[in-house]
C-alpha cells in the first residue's frame, strides 16, 4: 500500500507521511541551522564586534563538525541502530541550540556550534538509514520517501533567511536558535513509534580514520579562513595546508588498511557513485558559499534591513517547493538522471544570472537567478540521493549516506571559506566575491553536467 510502511518482521504499520515527516525534522533543523545564521550575522556582528572571519567561524564551526563526524555516524548508524543514533542526535541538537541562543560571545557561540554540528552528523546518515530500510521493499516509495525528505531540507535552507528575517525583527538573532527546540523535542517524541532498526554488530569502529581525517579537513579550512587576515607566508597558513595534506594521505593509506573503515574505499569502484558524490560536493560548496556571501550582500551592499533581506530569499523557499515536487514525479516516470540533468542545467543558468549583481542592482532583477538556483538544486538533489542508494545494499545505507552528506558538508565549509574570504573587505569585495563565485558555480555544474552525460546510467 502507498499510504503505509510495513516493517519487516512486525505487524505493526506506521502510514508513510508519518515515517517521513519524523524523519525529515532532524533533516529540517540541521539545514535550517546553516541558512538562518547567515542572515543574522550582520546582527551577530554588531552584537560581538565579530569580524568576517569571526563570522565564517559560526558558520563554519557547524558545517566542519557536521562533516567530520558523518563518517563515523554512518557506520555508528549500522553499528548501533538508526533510531538510537537518530534519537541521540535530535537531543545534543536541542541542547547546543539552547546554548547558541544564551551564547556570551563569538568564541562560546562557536562552541556550541559546534556541538550541533555532532548532533546534526549523527541525525543525518541515520535518518536517511531510517528511510532505506522502512521503504526497501518498494523502490517507488523509497524514491517517493528520499524525495519528500530532501524537499524538507531543501524548503528549509531556503526559507531560514525568512524565518530568521521575521524572527530577528520580532526579537533578535537569538531566537533563530530557540526555534530549533520545540522541533528537536517534537521529532524525538515522535521517533519512539519508530521501529527499532537494524543492527550490524559485527563492525568495528575506525578511530584512526576518524581523527586523521578530522584533523585534515579542520586543518584545511582553517587556513583557508584565516588566509585574509594572516597571509600566505604566514607559518600558521602554509603549515596547515602541508598539514591537512599530510594527513589526508594517512587517512587513506589507513582507510585502505583499516577492518572497518569509516570511508569504505570500494564505494568508489562505481563510476556512477563517483560521478554522484562529485556532483553533491559542486553543489553544495557553491551554494553554501553564495548565500554566505549574499547575504552580505544584502544587507551591508544593498543596506536591506533583516527582515527584508530575509524575505529577499523567498523565491529561493518557493523555487525548493515548486522543484522538489516535480522531481519526485519526473523520477517516477523516467529514472534518476533526466531530472538530474534538467536540475543541473537550470542551476547553471541560476547561477550566471548573478553576475548582474553590483552596487546598486535593483531586486527585480536578482530575482531570476534567486528562483533558478533553487529549482535546478531541487530538481536534481532528491535524484541524486536516490541514486545514491541504489548503487549500495541495504545494509550499508547508512554508510553510504553518511558518505554523501559528509562531503557534501564538507563542500558546503569550503565554500563558506572560499567565497568568505574573498568577500572580506568591504562593499568591493563583497561585491567582487559574487562575481567570481557566480562564475565559478557556473563553470563546476556545467562540468558535472558533462561528467553526468557520459556516465551515470538510468536508475
Amino acid at each position: 500500500m502507498k499510504n503505509q510502511a510495513t516493517h519487516a518482521g512486525n505487524k505493526t504499520t506506521l502510514p508513510f507521511i508519518f515515517i517521513v515527516g519524523t524523519t525529515s525534522l532532524a533533516f529540517v533543523v540541521s539545514q535550517l541551522d546553516v541558512s538562518i545564521v547567515n542572515i543574522a550575522l550582520p546582527q551577530i556582528s554588531r552584537s560581538f564586534s565579530a569580524d568576517v572571519s569571526e563570522l565564517q567561524w559560526i558558520v563554519d564551526a557547524y558545517t566542519i563538525a557536521f562533516a567530520v563526524l558523518m563518517l563515523s555516524a554512518g557506520g555508528m548508524s549500522d553499528l548501533l541502530g538508526s533510531k538510537r543514533l537518530f534519537q541521540f542526535g535530535l537531543l545534543l541538537f536541542g541542547i547546543a541550540s539552547t546554548g547558541c541562543g544564551l551564547a556570551w560571545g563569538p568564541f562560546s557561540l562557536i562552541g556550541f556550534r559546534v556541538l550541533q554540528g555532532i548532533g546534526a552528523a549523527a541525525m543525518i546518515p541515520s535518518s536517511l538509514s531510517i528511510l532505506n530500510q522502512s521503504f526497501a521493499h518498494n523502490k517507488d516509495e523509497r524514491s517517493r520517501a528520499v524525495a519528500l525528505w530532501t524537499a524538507a531540507g531543501g524548503v528549509s535552507i531556503a526559507a531560514g533567511p525568512i524565518l530568521g528575517g521575521l524572527l530577528m525583527h520580532i526579537s533578535n538573532w537569538r531566537m533563530i536558535f530557540f526555534v530549533n527546540i520545540p522541533l528537536c523535542l517534537a521529532g524525538m517524541l515522535l521517533s519512539i513509534k519508530l521501529k527499532e532498526s537494524e543492527k550490524h554488530p559485527n563492525k568495528g569502529f575506525d578511530i584512526p580514520g576518524q581523527l586523521t581525517w578530522m584533523l585534515a579537513l579542520t586543518a584545511l579550512i582553517a587556513a583557508i579562513i584565516e588566509l585574509h587576515h594572516l597571509g600566505y607566508k604566514n607559518p600558521f597558513i602554509y603549515g596547515g595546508l602541508i598539514f591537512s595534506a599530510l594527513m589526508f594521505a594517512l587517512f587513506l593509506t589507513i582507510e585502505k588498511k583499516a577492518i572497518s573503515p569509516i570511508l569504505p574505499l570500494d564505494l568508489f569502484k562505481s563510476s556512477n557513485f563517483n560521478v554522484l558524490i562529485l556532483m553533491g560536493i559542486v553543489l553544495n560548496g557553491t551554494y553554501y558559499g553564495t548565500v554566505f556571501v549574499l547575504s552580505l550582500y544584502l544587507q551591508d551592499v544593498l543596506h536591506y534591513s533583516s527582515l527584508t533581506a530575509g524575505m529577499a530569499f523567498l523565491p529561493l523557499t518557493a523555487g525548493f517547493i515548486i522543484s522538489n515536487l516535480i522531481s519526485g514525479k519526473l523520477m517516477a516516470k523516467y529514472g534518476t538522471r533526466i531530472p538530474i540533468l534538467a536540475g543541473l542545467t537550470i542551476g547553471t543558468i541560476g547561477f550566471a544570472g548573478l553576475l548582474i549583481a553590483h552596487a546598486g542592482t535593483p531586486y527585480w532583477q536578482l530575482f531570476i537567478p534567486f528562483i533558478t538556483i533553487p529549482m535546478g538544486m531541487g530538481l536534481a538533489v532528491p535524484a541524486m540521493t536516490t541514486s545514491i542508494l541504489a548503487t549500495v545494499t541495504k545494509t550499508r545505507s547508512g554508510t553510504a549516506s553518511a558518505v554523501l552528506n559528509t562531503t557534501r558538508q564538507a563542500a558546503g565549509a569550503m565554500g563558506v571559506a572560499v567565497f568568505g574570504a574573498m568577500a572580506n573587505g568591504g562593499t568591493k569585495a563583497i561585491v567582487n566575491a559574487i562575481t567570481v563565485s557566480s562564475i565559478i558555480s557556473a563553470a563546476g555544474i556545467f562540468c558535472v553536467i558533462l561528467l553526468i552525460r557520459r556516465y551515470l546510467k538510468t536508475t
